[in-house]
């Protein structure tokens, strides 16, 4: 398949009005994708070189890649070759392959250094050596090991190489076996502002309550979390995803080999991207 026409035609699918974006992280670059309800519409590649991470907030947006990390229209920071990144409290964290950890003020902070970093979530670092919560300007270690991804929003979560675990008096089993991702959608908050500057919702939700979105990926498949430490077994058309986000109307996944999933409680639409070696995504609304 030639993957570049694939994604250059940017067929339109469906009606844009409305639609989010869906930033995926893969080898061929960062793919933008317009996402209506579950409907896939115009994709393409917005930046062409291999991709490590995405992340976005509000109107604005990160990617990671083997020579820097690059923000709104693609602008250095002269971070350096970075594995991942993600939005706290209004900045920038983002973490380079040889574990050191930094924040984005007028310019770059080292908070610390962990081993073999792997994400970035609400303030924490999902790394082989562990869970680490930026602390002022610095780490701390809160425990586990051979972690793959992390919630650090609301109830934390952390999905590691021995199980799915929840943050409450210490780390408590959720799930059993190696599990490689974990997702919850973000919370809405009951007035004030955005960091985009928009009114917030006035319905208040916080991540961590039952009945919000979340999913975990490992070994025996794809989980939703039902309620606290009660998840059922989700089915999927495809190979199990490599991240999971969501927008107000849909779930949405994505897999390594390029296909899109969206599910806005109809079932799962596919959509194929054209790339390959996706790692991540975010969902900017």
């Amino acid at each position: 398949m030639d993957h570049d026409l694939t994604i250059d035609e940017k067929r339109v699918y469906a009606d844009r009005t409305g639609a989010d974006e869906v930033l995926i992280a893969a080898e061929q670059g960062a793919v933008v994708a317009s996402l209506s309800d579950d409907r896939v519409g115009e994709f393409g590649l917005d930046y062409r070189a291999a991709v490590r991470d995405v992340a976005a907030e509000g109107n604005r947006r990160a990617v990671a890649t083997d020579e820097d990390v690059l923000v709104g229209d693609y602008d250095p920071t002269d971070f350096g070759p970075a594995v991942a990144v993600g939005f706290h409290d209004g900045a920038l964290l983002a973490a380079g392959p040889g574990g050191q950890v930094a924040r984005l003020d007028d310019g770059w902070t080292t908070l610390g250094s962990v081993k073999t970093p792997r994400a970035i979530d609400g303030g924490m670092v999902a790394a082989e050596s562990g869970v680490h919560q930026v602390v002022d300007d610095g780490l701390r270690n809160v425990g586990l090991g051979g972690v793959h991804d992390v919630v650090g929003r609301g109830l934390p979560l952390a999905a590691t190489d021995r199980g799915l675990y929840r943050l409450g008096n210490g780390w408590m089993d959720e799930l059993d076996g190696a599990f490689r991702v974990v997702a919850s959608e973000e919370p809405r908050s009951s007035g004030g502002r955005e960091a985009d500057g928009s009114e917030a919702s006035e319905t208040p939700r916080a991540t961590g309550e039952a009945g919000d979105r979340t999913h975990a990926v490992g070994e025996a498949g794809v989980f939703a979390r039902e309620a606290v430490d009660d998840w059922r077994a989700v089915d999927v058309p495809t190979d199990a995803p490599v991240d999971v986000g969501y927008t107000e109307a849909a779930t949405v996944a994505v897999t390594e080999t390029g296909t899109l999933l969206a599910d806005a409680g109809d079932g799962w639409r596919t959509r194929e991207l054209g790339v390959t070696g996706v790692r991540r995504l975010a969902v900017q609304a």
